[in-house]
């Protein structure tokens, strides 16, 4: 499968249910560690898309088992529709939006009203928008140096 497709099918499997603008909220998260000058996704992906997709324990529809359970809902079971295709081009094609920055890199669903103030797992991340059930992070200083 292509890179582009792969995108489209993540896009899809990560945001289905906010519809296109958050659709585009996190085709443009991705699309933002693929372009970032520094830290962990400069040093481990140089800026390719795919290796940004593949990097493991980033994206939960990028993996086939969680927590020891098979994942159903992941990027080989996605088929993308027209409307998927659409906005991984525009999120490529530099595109941002869905009240999105050109500096999120995180996204997370914490499945409660509010989202936390940091990136949960390393503080790496300061809280920016929440896009429906998703919340967004900005990096911190500390992500510099990741």
């Amino acid at each position: 499968m292509g890179t582009r497709e792969l995108f489209a099918r993540l896009i899809r499997c990560e945001a289905e249910g906010e519809g296109t603008h958050g659709m585009r909220a996190v085709g443009t998260s991705v699309m933002n560690r693929v372009r970032v000058a520094y830290g962990e996704y400069q040093r481990l992906n140089q800026g390719d898309l795919r290796s940004v997709i593949q990097q493991a324990c980033q994206y939960s529809c990028y993996k086939s088992v969680i927590g020891g359970q098979q994942n159903v809902q992941n990027v080989w079971s996605m088929t993308p529709r027209p409307e998927d295709l659409e906005v991984a081009d525009w999120a490529i094609n530099g595109g941002i939006g869905g009240g999105i920055t050109a500096e999120t890199l995180w996204y997370m669903n914490p499945f409660i009203p509010t989202c936390p103030n940091f990136f949960p797992y390393n503080q790496t991340g300061y809280w920016y928008t929440r896009v429906g059930d998703h919340c967004f992070y900005n990096p911190t200083a500390l992500y510099a140096q990741t």
